[in-house]
């Protein structure tokens, strides 16, 4: 579909403006675009510049991160179901803020959830060069990270069994429903380059993924380096999803739901995908996160609750077909 990319783009940029000018505080067109280009309006201006802003560019940042991470991970596996929390980067990032929520890290030092987000994601990393070598290939990959997500998991559920303090665990639960409210450009600067730089490496996979879907021994003997390819994807994919989780916390579906809807208008083919998934990333968690300010304003409706209940039905509507296909 020649329009796709084009369409998309539309799509993102319109989500994008709306994620600007949809808010409770009910500003007009004009004040807006006055307070958020130059700088007028007084408290307007900090609504538009630290408020909505920095909103909208995590929004747009880390849905692309999820939904390229998500085409990454689903061609190199070559499993329609794997999504980028398979090697265990997204519970490494969440035990890591929880771990500053529960420690008080997160109360005394404004960047510290981020911050050890950022480490646990990293350690999620290390753990997996442990265990699948480097030299492991693709069942190794998702047996470690089964591992490592069952360990990440298992060990949030005892700092939250531990708690006593009954408001820190509160804390931590809203957290890990996943939101974009209250984060402001500090937040954006410190994600930005991990995002940025994961999902240049991620794009740069297209080629190799393209050449493994004829499977590992053609892909092998056209030339393409299956280690550094697996690495790159790794490698990729935590700094991607690990800074967005930081700074977003556990929002799911996003990198399974849509590279399964735009796969059948790339013509299947990974290199397409890509990009592709990236921008419908984008779109659904901005569109989702607008929906949160409109759906229940006064509630604080989290960004990860409205993607599950959205991503659940599709994702039961896969498994659905595939059991009708296997039949």
């Amino acid at each position: 579909m020649k329009m796709l990319f084009p369409l998309l783009a539309l799509l993102v940029a319109a989500l994008f403006a709306a994620s600007l000018l949809i808010g409770p505080a009910g500003l007009g067109l004009g004040e807006s675009l006055a307070a958020l280009f130059r700088g007028e309006g007084g408290p307007v201006v900090l609504v538009m510049q630290e408020i909505r802003l920095p909103r909208a560019i995590l929004g747009l940042l880390t849905g692309a991160a999820f939904g390229l991470a998500g085409a990454a991970m689903q061609g190199y596996l070559r499993n329609p179901l794997a999504e980028p929390g398979l090697i265990g980067v997204s519970s490494s990032a969440a035990l890591g803020a929880v771990l500053a929520l529960q420690t008080g890290l997160a109360a005394s030092f404004a960047l510290a959830l981020p911050l050890a987000a950022l480490a646990g994601a990293a350690g999620s990393v290390l753990v997996i060069l442990l265990l699948a070598g480097p030299r492991g290939g693709a069942l190794a990959l998702i047996l470690a990270g089964i591992a490592i997500s069952a360990l990440a998991a298992a060990l949030t559920s005892l700092v939250l069994n531990l708690s006593p303090n009954p408001f820190a665990a509160m804390e931590i639960v809203y957290w890990m429903m996943g939101s974009l409210a209250d984060r402001s450009m500090t937040h954006v600067w410190l994600a930005a380059p991990f995002i940025l730089i994961g999902m240049g490496a991620l794009l740069t996979l297209g080629p190799g993924l393209d050449a493994l879907t004829l499977g590992e021994d053609a892909a092998h003997s056209m030339g393409v380096n299956l280690g550094r390819l697996r690495w790159t994807l790794i490698l990729g994919t935590a700094a991607a999803i690990g800074a967005s989780v930081a700074v977003a916390g556990a929002v799911g579906f996003v990198g399974l739901v849509v590279p399964h809807i735009l796969r059948p208008l790339v013509g299947a083919r990974p290199s397409r995908l890509l990009p592709a998934a990236a921008l419908g990333g984008a779109a659904m968690l901005l569109a989702a996160d607008i929906a949160t300010r409109l759906i229940a304003p006064d509630k604080d409706l989290k960004l990860g609750v409205l993607t599950a209940i959205v991503g659940t039905p599709f994702f039961l509507h896969l498994i659905w077909r595939m059991r009708r296909v296997e039949a």
